[in-house]
Formats: C-alpha cells, structure tokens, sequence
C-alpha cells in the first residue's frame, strides 16, 4: 500500500488534530485569550466540546487514524488550528515558524510530539522567516503552492524551497492582497481547497490572475465560493477522499455545487470550534498520510 503526504484531496489514512478540550482547556482560559487573538467572539467551553466531539467522530467513521497533539501550557487556545504549526512531506514534517506572535510556541510543540512518535522531520523554519501550513496546498504530488501573506514572508518561503526543491518538488509563490491588514487570518487556504486532482473549491475575487490561470491550465474545475459565504469559510473545505468533503455548516449554496459536481459532503456545527476563531476543517486538521 503505498502512501504520500503530498495532496489534499486523496484517501487520507491518517490524521493529527488537537481537541478542543486540549486546546482550549477551559472557559477561563479563553475569557483570557479569545480577545487577543482577534476571534469574533468567545467560544463557550462546553459548547466546544460537543461540536468538536461530532466533528472527531467523523473521522473515526471514515476509519481514518487519529492521532492528538496533547495539553501543553506553552500554547495557546489558536493550537487548535493545528494546521498551521507545520507541513507533511514524504521527506519529513517541516516545523514552521508562525507569523502570528500569539502562536509563536506552537511549532515547538509539534515538533516535541514528531519527535515522541519517531515521525521524521526535514526541517525548520527559522527567523526572520515566518510560514504557516494554512499558507500552503499541494496541487499534486510534486507542486506544493504557497502564499507570500502577512503570515508567510518572503524569507520563509525562500527557506521552504531550499527544502524541497532539490528533492524534484515545484513551489509556486502566490502573492495574496493585504485584503483585512495584518491581524486578520488570510491565509492561501482561505481562497482554495482542492477536493480531487481536477476539482477546487474557490473564491476568486481574492485570487490573483497568474494563480488562478495556472490552476485552470492545470486542469482544475473551480467551484466558485459566492460573496455571502466567503466569511463563512464556504471556501474551507477539507476532503478526505477524492470527492469526498467535510465542511462548515452554513453554506448552503457551497455545499449544493460541490453535489453537483459530484461530491459528497458532510457539514458540521461550527460556530464555537471554527466560525468564532475563523478556523475551519482545514485548519482543524493536520493530515498525514493518504493513500495512492
């Protein structure tokens, strides 16, 4: 059975998430944390709990292998994004560097879990590079595209190619607008979700011409994500087979062109795990392996 950790849209055999009640770990602290952080609002614990527990059973169900990043008193509440704090390639994780200063301890923490479970690493990301996962999508086994944001900076991405461009793989630079300014999360994976090799999910009114036609020549369909539904991360879509999607509930008309395109897709209550602190199925996860 071969595998590889370079797409975002094969069967995915393995997972890393970060459960809500090691994330989040109590009311206190996100009384304490949700305003620095710029959520919309404060999650309520007990809330979270229950979507989250929905949302982990649906993995479970797709026989997928789960495994938790733990508590740990260095991170805060955002580490349930735990996208973002490194990369999986089939050379070894990438342990990024986070542009945002209230994440700044989780790479560590990642890289203290890879470590425990004999997962190799290929490198790090070190200052004055910054880059997130969420700033990063595998267009196919050998092209790994990238967002220069206001969490990925150029020096970070000069970094990520020294990495993985002498192994064959192509890093395509897409430059993202300053859209909401610095503090906003506006990541690559914001505007693009591929579902299957020919098939993405889209918001084109933030997508540059030169990324969005390469796409195109690439063979890609685009499901474009309406206006009313960009803020509520219709565009953050996570597939966990070729096809197959699990994403926020809430967006309706996303959701109905992605069934007619053919695809099935499960939504999931989000409005304390991912709406409020603007993370959804994507950010939530740390996919590993998925089957070729």
């Amino acid at each position: 059975m071969k595998t590889t950790h370079h797409s975002e849209f094969l069967k995915l055999q393995t997972v890393f998430i970060k459960p809500a009640k090691n994330a989040f770990v109590s009311d206190n602290e996100l009384i304490a944390q949700w305003q620095e952080l710029n959520y919309l609002s404060r999650p309520d614990f007990n809330s979270s709990l229950a979507e989250y527990k929905i949302f982990q059973e649906y993995f479970a169900n797709k026989n997928i292998e789960i495994h938790s990043f733990p508590f740990d008193e260095h991170v805060k509440i955002d580490s349930i994004y735990c996208r973002d704090a490194s990369i999986a390639t089939d050379f070894g994780m990438i342990i990024c560097n986070m542009g945002k200063g209230g994440r700044i301890n989780e790479p560590q923490s990642h890289l203290e879990v890879y470590k425990l479970n004999n997962i190799p690493v290929l490198g790090t990301i070190e200052a004055p590079g910054t880059l997130e996962g969420g700033d990063v999508a595998w267009l196919d086994e050998t092209t790994l595209a990238v967002g220069y944001t206001y969490r990925t900076n150029p020096e970070g991405i000069a970094q990520l190619k020294t990495l993985l461009e002498p192994k064959g793989i192509e890093v395509i630079v897409v430059e993202l607008p300053h859209y909401k300014g610095k503090s906003d999360v506006f990541h690559l994976m914001s505007i693009l979700s591929p579902v299957d090799k020919d098939l993405a999910v889209a918001y084109s009114p933030l997508m540059p011409i030169k990324f969005r036609n390469e796409l195109l020549d690439r063979g890609f369909e685009l499901i474009e994500v309406p206006e009313e539904e960009f803020e509520s991360m219709g565009c953050n879509v996570l597939a966990v087979a070729p096809r197959q999607c699990v994403m926020v509930a809430g967006n309706p008309i996303t959701k109905k062109l992605l069934e007619i395109a053919g695809c099935e897709v499960t939504s999931y209550k989000g409005d304390e795990i991912s709406v409020k602190g603007g993370g959804g199925p994507t950010c939530l996860t740390r996919p590993m392996q998925r089957l070729l």
